[in-house]
């Protein structure tokens, strides 16, 4: 039972040591079915981290701030990857990326000024993106193709980001798993 207790972990960590693979391979050169063995296993991983420790009633609040933290780290070295090997992409995509950068940045400040530390809301629109963000990076990372999947990754990532914003404003206090602005609304009117 101990081993499956440090599954959740394990998964969580995973999707860390993932992001380093991959920028370490785009330094290397490309190398398409690594980048989407990488993609799936991160990909699954952050599905089944969450559920795991749901399963085994051990889904903590830090915990659950490590999973957005592994998420942070692969998807900033999956985008260095992709400014190592497409520069052209990244500066394509400047302006959208540095709205969706500001807003990164804008989330942890406000979160961390008013709750002290980053939100962890998990929120319907973040699990969106996630599906968004496999799909961009496996187009641009094993198909070479920038394009519709890129687009909708980085303005679900700005919705995304809006909403969390949105979240952190309306709470009175910092809690983990709020899915949604409709969610926080009705736990403020809770009280």
């Amino acid at each position: 039972m101990q081993v499956a207790r440090r599954l959740p972990l394990a998964l969580t960590a995973l999707r860390a040591l993932l992001g380093p693979v991959l920028l370490l391979q785009a330094w290397a050169g490309p190398a398409p079915r690594l980048f989407a063995a990488c993609l799936v296993a991160a990909f699954l991983s952050d599905v089944f981290d969450g559920i795991v420790a749901r399963r085994l009633g051990i889904a903590t609040a830090g915990l659950r701030r490590l999973d957005s933290l592994a998420d942070t780290v692969f998807y900033v070295c999956a985008t260095a990857a992709v400014a190592r090997l497409q520069p052209g992409v990244i500066a394509h995509h400047a302006t959208a990326l540095l709205v969706l950068l500001a807003l990164e940045l804008l989330r942890y400040a406000y979160d961390l000024r008013k709750f002290g530390r980053e939100a962890a809301y998990h929120m319907i629109s973040s699990k969106a993106w996630g599906v968004a963000l496999f799909a961009g990076f496996g187009s641009l990372l094993v198909l070479g193709r920038d394009g519709w999947a890129v687009d909708l990754a980085i303005g679900l990532g700005i919705v995304a980001d809006l909403e969390g914003l949105a979240i952190s404003w309306v709470l009175p206090a910092w809690r983990a798993d709020v899915p949604s602005i409709v969610h926080a609304l009705r736990l403020r009117a809770r009280g």
